[in-house]
């Protein structure tokens, strides 16, 4: 199995040997370094060049969600998984928008942040069930969300395949479960995501899903 590479981005000491410690027991998951704040991230991905980065929020001098909007407008960044103790709307919405992969809370079992890890690291998001819950209020009320016209000018771009596949990424739908629902290979599905994620300038599924959900659509 293929070692998975992880950054460590807290501000607490403890929180950071926490996970140094409880990682460690993971065959397959290396913590390659650990940083204080937000604004040592560049420097550190830089040196250890990691696969997938547990990310703080709060930090004393460039929060975790602006650290994340940083590292993900770089060019082949790392997955980031948000990993904090809060879980408000706020930080929510911002972590996705941002381009993060996951969103955890820091009471997580460890099973849990590990196969969290490895998912994201696959290219798979990966939310914690609380957090998924607060999602799930946010789409509720998204048919009066005044981002709901401008969503759904963006997959207007889209072809109809390509909107098609977009769709069922925001109802939550693995690759294979697309090709089995429209009648296509993995591969063309896959091939259809790269292509959604060109096309609207965006780093992963989440941030797809995230749009469907914004603009309110029936279900296809």
């Amino acid at each position: 199995m293929e070692t998975v590479k992880v950054l460590i981005v807290d501000d607490d000491a403890l929180v950071r040997a926490g996970l140094v410690l409880m990682l460690g027991q993971f065959d397959d998951i290396q913590v390659t370094g650990a940083v204080t704040d937000g604004d040592e991230v560049a420097a550190e991905i830089a040196r250890v060049r990691p696969d997938v980065v547990l990310m703080d929020v709060r930090m004393p001098r460039m929060d975790g969600l602006a650290a994340t909007e940083a590292l993900r407008a770089r060019r082949d960044p790392p997955e980031v998984i948000v990993l904090t103790t809060f879980d408000t709307d706020r930080h929510v919405q911002r972590a996705i928008r941002a381009g993060a992969g996951g969103f955890l809370l820091k009471h997580t079992p460890p099973t849990r942040i590990a196969d969290a890890i490895r998912q994201v690291a696959a290219g798979e998001p990966m939310m914690s069930p609380e957090v998924l819950r607060r999602m799930m209020g946010y789409v509720a009320g998204a048919g009066v969300d005044p981002r709901r016209d401008a969503a759904r000018a963006r997959l207007a771009a889209l072809s109809d395949g390509e909107r098609g596949v977009a769709e069922r990424v925001g109802r939550g739908l693995t690759n294979q479960e697309i090709a089995a629902e429209l009648h296509m290979s993995t591969a063309t599905v896959k091939a259809y995501v790269s292509r959604v994620l060109t096309k609207l300038d965006m780093n992963n599924r989440v941030q797809i899903a995230l749009l469907v959900h914004d603009a309110d659509l029936p279900m296809a």
